[in-house]
């Protein structure tokens, strides 16, 4: 088992699986190794359960996108698992499917991946490790278009995500009826700086 925050340091999980050679288009695995490296680097639960990934789809996802780069039992203990879901994964999950583009193997791993890393207090571009909101919108409108694609003003993709969740339980919880007149518009849309 390799000593957490030693793989990390200086991003060194990522060059290590960016350095392989796969199928995925250059940005896809920018993701899943950014993805992948912050959850290293946070020394907290086991890579599966900070991914959302039960093992066998976390070793997939290993010799899809990241062939020979490492092997699994260097990442997680045989017996890790996915962990437990929070209330909202599955309904988060759902949304992110209901709109996916092709159907693709890793539009279901980035739905558990984002799921997952939305529960985290930071910008959801931050909890996947991305260098900015940008690569967060572009991985969104490649692989889940249709969900994407209403986020037309612009709202920060957590906030939106579960504003759209709600609203597809008929749970309002806005404060105004128009966000251009909320109290919070700041805190929805505007930019995402490192804070």
């Amino acid at each position: 088992m390799i000593a957490k925050g030693t793989m990390t340091e200086d991003h060194g999980i990522y060059g290590r699986l960016m350095e392989t050679r796969s199928s995925l288009a250059p940005p896809d695995r920018h993701v899943l190794a950014s993805a992948i490296a912050a959850a290293l680097a946070e020394n907290g639960p086991p890579l599966t359960e900070a991914l959302g990934l039960g093992r066998p789809a976390l070793e997939r996802l290993l010799e899809v996108a990241f062939p020979g780069a490492c092997a699994i039992d260097d990442l997680v203990r045989p017996d890790a698992h996915a962990g437990e879901d929070a209330i909202e994964e599955p309904d988060y999950r759902a949304l992110l499917l209901d709109g996916r583009a092709r159907g693709a193997e890793i539009e279901d791993w980035l739905a558990h991946v984002v799921a997952r890393r939305s529960l985290r207090p930071e910008h959801l571009w931050i909890s996947l490790g991305l260098r900015n909101r940008k690569e967060l919108s572009d991985m969104l409108h490649r692989h889940f278009p249709a969900v994407a694609a209403r986020n037309v003003q612009g709202m920060r993709w957590k906030k939106f995500f579960y504003r759209e969740m709600c609203q597809a339980e008929g749970v309002y919880v806005c404060k105004s009826p128009v966000c251009d007149v909320c109290p919070d518009f700041g805190e929805c849309y505007g930019t995402e700086e490192r804070g």
